[in-house]
């Protein structure tokens, strides 16, 4: 497992946006810690046409903080 900090794709709005519910992604929020190999769809609308993959740990300077589960 990874930790995940404040600003990194993990703990985005836009980390897997289009299923936040999942409880993969529900877990992250809580326990700030992600499994090695998962990789997600980033859903920034600048990125949007990319179709971009990122890991939890990734970053970048649209990042929004996700709503706390």
């Amino acid at each position: 497992m990874e930790h995940i900090q404040n600003g990194q794709c993990g703990l985005c709005t836009h980390f897997g946006e289009t299923h936040s519910s999942s409880p993969a992604l529900v877990t992250i929020m809580k326990s700030h810690e992600a499994p090695l190999n998962m990789v997600d769809e980033c859903g920034h609308p600048k990125n949007a046409t990319l179709h971009l993959k990122v890991t939890p740990i990734s970053g970048c300077d649209g990042f929004t903080p996700a709503a706390q589960a």
